[in-house]
Formats: C-alpha cells, structure tokens, sequence
C-alpha cells in the first residue's frame, strides 16, 4: 500500500485519538481536516487552491442551506416545552391516567418520552428534564432504581428517532434525499421502540410486582368529568400540536422548515395559554437554542472541512478498496457498517458519527444491491433509518453513554452508576432488537412512504 493510500487512513486515525484529547469536538475535527490538507500538500496530494473551496462548501452546506433551518425551530419547540411546563403536567396527566396499573408510572414516562420526541431531538434535554419530574415520585412510588433509571434514558433518548428529529434532518441533507420522506420511514420504527419498552415494563411489572408498584388508587381527579377536564388541558393542547406539524408535512401541506415554524410558534402559545410566557422565559429559551444550534452547527463546519479532504485525498477509495479486498457481498457489507456505528456509539455522540462518517459511506450505500429485499431506490431512505436506530444506542452504551452521564449529575448519590447501566442494558437489547426487526422486515420503514406517496 503506498503513502497516498495511507494518509487517509492515519487522517482517520488521528482524529478518532484527539477526540478523546478533551478539545472541542469541532476544532479537533475541523483541526485534523485542514492539518492533513497541508500534510496532502507537502506530498503533492492536496492542491493549495483546494483550501478556498472549504469556505464554499461550508456556506453552500450549512450557512445557506434551507432545510438546515427547521433544526433551530425543532430545539425551540422542545425546549419551550419544557420550560413552560407543558412536559411536567403531561407526566402528571399520564401517570394519573395509569394509575391502577404496574408499572404505570413507568409506562407513563415511556409514553411521555414518545410524545415529546416528536417534539424535540434534545437528548440531553429531555433525559435532564424526565429524570428531575418522574425519578423522585418513581422512588417514592417503591420503583426499583434500575428500573426507573432504565425508563427514563430509553425513553429520553426516543426524540432522536420519531420525527421532526434534527438528525433526520441532518441525514436528509447529507444524502440528499427527502426529509418528509425520512420522517415518514422514521414514524413505525420509532413507535415500535416505544411499543417494545411497553412490553418489556409490563413483563418486569408481572414478574416483579414490588419493584413496579401501581399508584395510590387517591392520585388525581376523583370522578371520571375531573379526568376529562385534567386530560383535555395538559394532555390534548400538546398532542395538538405534535399532529398539526407532523400532519402537515405528512399530508405534504408544509414543509418540514414551514411546519417548524408553526410548532415553535405554536409551543409560544401554549406557554402563554398557561400562563407561563414572561420575557426571562422566553430570553432563556432562545439562549439556550442559540447554544445548542452553535454547538451542532460549528461541529457541522469542522466535519465540511474534514470530509472534504478526506475525500480529496481519496479517502473514499480507500474504504471501497478495503471493502472490496474483504470480499464481502452487499449484505455482509451492511452487517460490517452496522457493527462499526454501533461500537462507535460506546465512544462518541450522533452528531460526530452522522457528519463524519454518513458522507464517507454514502457513495457506497448507493451502490448495494439486495434483490427483491428492498427496491434499488428504497436502500438509501432504508439504510438511513436503520442508521437512525442503530445510533440511538449511543446514548445508553458506556463507557461515554450521554444519556446515563446527564442523568448522573442529576440523580440523588444513592443512585449509583452502576445501577444505572445495569438499567439500560434491557433497553440497548429492545433497541438491537427493533434494529433487526427493520433490516428483516424492511416495510416496517418503507411501508408509510410508499402508501403516503401512491
């Protein structure tokens, strides 16, 4: 193998180490891109001119680009949601709802998490926010700790999967495919993530009654006019809301940008609604948008200049000679890049895997074939979900597993780490098993599409 086959593999290489270095995600990826580009060019392998096509590609990628909008509008939504209270009493609501059952206010979070996903993509957010509502009354209600803690990062973790999520939207742009597209491929998957986390509480529930008692028969309204009332203010306004913007781009009335923008107008006048709107609210939620959108988008900038150089130094090649010298077929290669996103997950976040590693092997996705199993022109829209579950993984896997490190810093000291990961390693199962599921039944992605689009 020669010098100029290596380099992409030692650029690879060099910023899988410094990311462990404690820099900044983006400078460390942005760093090694244009490090290696000077690198290129004192071997002959990297034109100086190439430099100023960095800037372009940034600008054409994400300064201008207009789908990249809806990602702001999409955190806005979820975040005011949360700071106007809207999350908390829907918790309520649901746990009242469920109270004579095991494992109810289990069930609650996990239904809470599915709603709210189609609210937000911010993992953090959601697991900080779901731990400081449900885990103290799930202690109190004699939950077990694992139990509890499993629930809520498996649940927090959801909105990265149902739509609008920012990472399809991120995936969309990076692939160039459709993003109502993706959010319709993304819907059943999600649900069938929520559905197994049902299944499985119900089970720990039956086997292990004390450990998932049911609420005080007291909790909540006492006649079934108060349920209605307490369910018609904290429950439908949200739920409202969530099938106003999916609907519309489902129904192909908004784009996903257009129907951002309504939701976040929208999540304005609930808080209002709740009389819960002041302008410290408000400037607190539009700072903590601005950080989020600057933190995703400046690593969106280090990984344009990071592949753009990979690939001018024929890193693409590379990984298709390597692929091919392996001999292996279209399936076996799908299996690889499966295992490969999922044990990056034990190490780094969704946002450093989708913007450096989807651009690399995109050229090679499109050119999979698997027969009868999924349609030439599905394997993109297929892969992308299957991607999409296989990195919600990422939040729950140690030893970097986001989701358990948020809700860590929260939790009360008897709650150790180590019983938070024994916690989630039902739920990284469930979620496996949701993957298989989808590589083996591929309608379960591609069925909604292709009926919203006959």
């Amino acid at each position: 193998m020669y010098f100029e086959d290596l380099l992409p593999l030692l650029m690879f290489g060099a910023l899988v180490a410094l990311l462990f270095s404690g820099l900044p995600v983006a400078a460390v990826i942005g760093g090694v891109g244009l490090a290696f580009g000077f690198i290129g060019h004192l071997f002959g392998l990297f034109a100086p001119i190439e430099f100023f096509n960095i800037p372009v590609r940034i600008w054409g990628t994400a300064a201008e680009n207009p789908v990249l909008v809806a990602v702001p509008m999409f955190i806005f939504m979820g975040t005011m949601l949360e700071q106007s209270g809207v999350a908390e009493d829907l918790l309520r609501t649901l746990g009242i709802v469920l109270r004579r059952v095991r494992g109810g206010l289990a069930m609650a979070v996990t239904l809470m998490g599915t709603i709210l996903a189609a609210a937000t993509g911010i993992i953090g957010a959601s697991v900080v926010m779901m731990t400081l509502l449900a885990l103290p009354t799930m202690q109190a209600a004699g939950y077990s700790n694992r139990l509890a803690t499993g629930t809520i990062a498996a649940a927090g973790t959801l909105g990265i999967l149902i739509p609008p999520s920012i990472m399809l939207v991120i995936m969309a742009d990076l692939l160039s495919i459709s993003v109502g597209n993706l959010f319709l491929g993304a819907l059943f998957p999600g649900l069938l993530l929520s559905g197994l986390y049902l299944l499985y509480i119900t089970a720990f529930a039956t086997l292990r009654p004390t450990s998932a008692p049911p609420l005080a028969t007291a909790e909540g309204p006492a006649t079934g006019g108060e349920l209605a009332l307490l369910l018609l203010k904290s429950f439908l306004p949200p739920a409202f809301l969530i099938l106003l913007v999916l609907g519309s781009i489902f129904a192909g009335w908004a784009t996903p940008t257009e129907a951002a923008g309504v939701g976040a107008a929208g999540t304005i006048l609930l808080a209002a609604l709740k009389r819960r709107l002041s302008f410290a609210a408000l400037v607190e939620v539009c700072e903590r948008t601005g950080l989020t959108c600057a933190m995703i988008f400046f690593i969106f900038i280090g990984a344009t200049a990071f592949s753009y150089v990979f690939r001018s130094l024929g890193g693409d090649y590379v990984i298709e000679d390597l692929i091919a010298a392996s001999g292996l077929q279209d399936w076996g290669i799908l299996f690889l890049l499966m295992v490969v996103v999922f044990l990056l997950g034990f190490f780094f976040d969704w946002v450093e895997i989708t913007l450096i590693v989807l651009p690399i092997i995109a050229p090679l996705i499109k050119t999979l074939d698997f027969g009868d199993h999924v349609a030439k022109p599905e394997i993109v829209y297929w892969f992308a979900i299957l991607l999409a579950v296989n990195l919600q993984t990422s939040f729950l896997t140690p030893p970097f597993g986001f989701a358990l490190f948020y809700m860590k810093g929260i939790c009360p000291p008897q709650v150790k780490l180590g019983e938070i990961y024994r916690g989630i390693v039902p739920f990284v199962i469930l979620q496996l098993s949701g993957l298989a599921a989808c590589i083996a039944f591929p309608d379960i992605v591609l069925w909604l599409p292709r009926t919203m689009l006959d």
